[in-house]
């Protein structure tokens, strides 16, 4: 079970920027992009399973550093861009850390193979009656 993301916060780190997105005027001034740093090896919410698996599975999304990096810059707002990165930490670790179903070996049952035979022989019957000297059954 993973914890909510305000269990993350004294373990995240936020570090704000110049956006290049939308902000008018104040683009060259505000800081409005947000970039929240996550230490998975570091983590004590974790456990190690749940260490490993972050590892593997985000590896291409952590520094060599193994810090994990979510960047926000969608809004005007230094807050809201705030909420943003957070939303998509969670999810991300949602995403990693999802065990899928394991499927079940199934098989059809014999009436299903039966109304499958026969709806088969039907068209056959068809199909042959269709040419020449077709067949009756």
């Amino acid at each position: 079970m993973l914890p909510s993301v305000d269990a993350f916060l004294p373990e995240i780190q936020f570090q704000t920027s110049r956006s290049s997105g939308p902000g008018g005027q104040n683009v060259n001034k505000v800081e409005s992009r947000v970039e929240l740093r996550f230490h998975v090896a570091d983590s004590q919410l974790l456990s190690e399973e749940q260490k490993e698996v972050l590892l593997t599975k985000l590896a291409k999304q952590l520094t060599a550093d193994g810090l994990l990096q979510v960047v926000a810059q969608e809004d005007r707002s230094q807050l809201r861009n705030k909420e943003i990165a957070l939303q998509k930490f969670h999810q991300l670790l949602l995403k990693a850390l999802h065990k899928p179903k394991a499927r079940k070996a199934t098989k059809p049952s014999k009436g299903a193979v039966r109304q499958r035979l026969e709806s088969k022989k039907k068209h056959s019957a068809k199909k042959a009656n269709r040419g020449k000297g077709g067949l009756d059954f």
